[in-house]
Formats: C-alpha cells, structure tokens, sequence
C-alpha cells in the first residue's frame, strides 16, 4: 500500500485548502444557517475540484473532504462526488455519462443519495415508490440516487413528482424527507427505467454488489470527511489552550489537557488512515468493504470522542453555540452516526467476516 499522494492530488488538496479558508469563514457559515453556501459552490466548481475526482479517485475525494471538514463548509461536495461523478463515472452506461458528467462537473447538476438503502422504497416497471426519512443536501440535489427494496439503484430527478420536505439535522446539511409516489426513475448503468417490461426489474447479485460499492465508497468519503472535522476541532482545541490562562499559566501546559489532545490526535489520525486504506482499495480495484467499514467504525466511535474532546477543551467557551468548535460538535455526531453508527457497521463488519469476504 502507497498512501502518498500523486502530484494531481496534492495541488488539487492545496486548490481546496485555499477556497474553503478564504470562503468558508466563520461568519460565512452563520450567515448560511442550515442552509448551502451557493457562492463557494460556484467557487469549488469553476476551479474543477468535483470534476477533478474523476481523475484523482476516491483516495483524491477524501483528500479534498478532509479539508471541507476542519472547516465544516456547508456545500454538497461528498454527496455530488460518490452519489454521482463517481457512481455514474463508474457503473453508469455511456449515454449516462456522457449526459450527466458534465452538469455534475460544473455543479449545474447536484447529486445526493438516500443511502443506506432500508428497503423503504420500492420499484415497479421504472415507478418508485415510498419514503425516505433524511437525505442529505436533498434541498440542493437535482437528482437523487435511490437503493430499491432489492438495492437496484436509481436516479430520480427531483423535479419529477419527487417530495421534497426540508427538515433539519444535527448538522447543518440542508436535508429533506424524500417522499416517491409512482415516481419515474432511471436505472443506474441502463434497463428497467419508467415504462419498461417486465414485472419486476434489475435487482439480484449485480445489483446488490454495485449497490455495496457505492455504500462502501461513501463510507469511505464521510469517514474522510470525519477526519477534517476532527482535525478542525483540534487545531481550535489546541490554540486555544495555548492562550487560555488558569492560575497564571496556559492551559496547554497541563498535563491532562496534552494527554487529552494526544488520545485526539491519535484517534484523528486513526479514523485517516483507514479512510485512506479503503479509498485506496476502491481505486486499486481491490474488495474494500471490509476496510470501508473499518473506516466507518473508526469515524463513528473515535469522531465522536474527538468533537467531544475539542468541546471539552473550550471549557465554558464550548458551551457557547456560537462558537464555531461548536460546530465541529455538531458536524462529528452527525456523522457519528450517518450511513450507519458504530455498533451497527461492526455488526456487518462480524457478518461479513464470517462469509469470508475478507481480502
């Protein structure tokens, strides 16, 4: 395993570093409220960052996410890449891709996914049906990949008698319930889309494994995602123990403050490195749901301690929900228990084992 980065990933990581800190600033994020920031969409898309994954892979998109994470930028990123530049690049047909790369390149089209497929939704001759409780930035998405009750995966264009009802998160991630009702779809990779034959249509083994994937490959950016939360919430936590006086010295001088900031530091760098392992596997062409859940299990029960920790640090400054740390907070159990919270992913992560689909 070589986890070092290419020279297209690392200027593409330095592009990224640069547009989240000049845009993504703390006033910025409060003036968005729960909402995306459309300007520094429209920045990240005339730089061709989303489009830039295309060529950088999934190790290239956590890259990029942990930079939107130590800054909790509010924009659809992770959800763009792995619900469409990536899913449609890889398992869409040719007309597919060439229809809807471009608009998901330039950010015209905005992807999410109603994942982890629940079996809530329901498929008929292209028609779907059912609700899903919470997608993500499904107030910014124009279309919207949906598992099936056999996780055949679908694209749903939004404006297609798709209901859409904000609610609200943890996190700042401007989601909605999504509500089909014989709404027509399109089958990912072709077939089976609105009006075609058949009672049922194309689920089984193929869909299933297309389906794990994408599931794993979003596992992956999230976690990465996590690791920039993390790390964002440290670097508050440890400048502002640096300045921070009690009984005339720093708070960082402490020895249970070092010690706390170092089990963070460790569990930040925990919940990176499996990312990268499993986003590595995915380009490699390599089985990587075992170490996608690794990574998923990582982000859940080490995120969790982390944001908890940079909050702690902050004292009575943590408490504050105007102070940005806060947000780190927010961000961390959001994801501490997207696409599935710790006890639910090792269970999988036991099943999976015991099938024997460790490689």
């Amino acid at each position: 395993m070589d986890f070092t980065p290419t020279e297209e990933q690392t200027a593409a990581r330095g592009l990224a570093a640069r547009i989240f800190a000049d845009l993504a600033t703390h006033e910025r994020l409060r003036a968005a409220g729960t909402g995306s920031d459309a300007e520094l969409w429209k920045a990240l898309c005339a730089a061709g960052l989303p489009g830039s994954v295309e060529e950088t892979g999934l190790l290239g998109l956590v890259l990029l996410l942990e930079e939107q994470g130590r800054v909790t930028a509010q924009v659809p990123f992770a959800a763009t890449c792995v619900y469409g530049i990536l899913a449609v690049a890889r398992h869409g047909t040719d007309e597919q891709r060439a229809r809807l790369l471009p608009g998901l390149r330039d950010g015209t089209t905005v992807a999410t996914g109603a994942f982890p497929g629940t079996g809530a939704v329901t498929s008929h001759r292209g028609r779907l049906s059912g609700t899903v409780d919470w997608v993500p930035w499904l107030r910014d998405a124009t279309h919207v990949l949906v598992p099936d009750a056999d996780h055949g995966l679908w694209l749903v264009r939004t404006g297609d008698a798709a209901g859409i009802d904000p609610v609200e998160l943890t996190a700042p991630w401007s989601a909605a319930r999504l509500v089909l009702d014989e709404t027509p779809g399109e089958r990912l990779g072709g077939s089976g889309g609105a009006g075609g034959s058949g009672s049922r249509d194309m689920g089984g083994a193929g869909g299933a494994a297309v389906y794990a994937e994408v599931l794993a490959a979003a596992r992956t950016a999230f976690a990465g995602l996590q690791a920039g939360v993390c790390a964002g919430s440290l670097a508050r936590a440890v400048a502002y123990t640096a300045v921070r006086e009690q009984f005339g010295r720093p708070l960082a001088t402490r020895q249970a403050v070092q010690l706390r900031a170092a089990d963070a530091h460790m569990d930040t760098e925990a919940i990176r490195v499996t990312a990268y392992e499993a986003a590595w596997r995915h380009d490699e062409g390599l089985d990587a749901r075992a170490a996608a859940l690794t990574a998923a299990w990582w982000a859940s029960e080490a995120g969790k301690r982390v944001v908890h920790a940079g909050q702690h640090l902050h004292g009575g400054m943590g408490a504050d929900l105007d102070h940005p740390v806060h947000r780190h907070f927010l961000w961390g159990r959001q994801l501490d228990a997207h696409l599935g919270c710790g006890t639910e992913v090792l269970a999988e992560l036991g099943d999976l084992l015991a099938e024997g689909g460790l490689s």
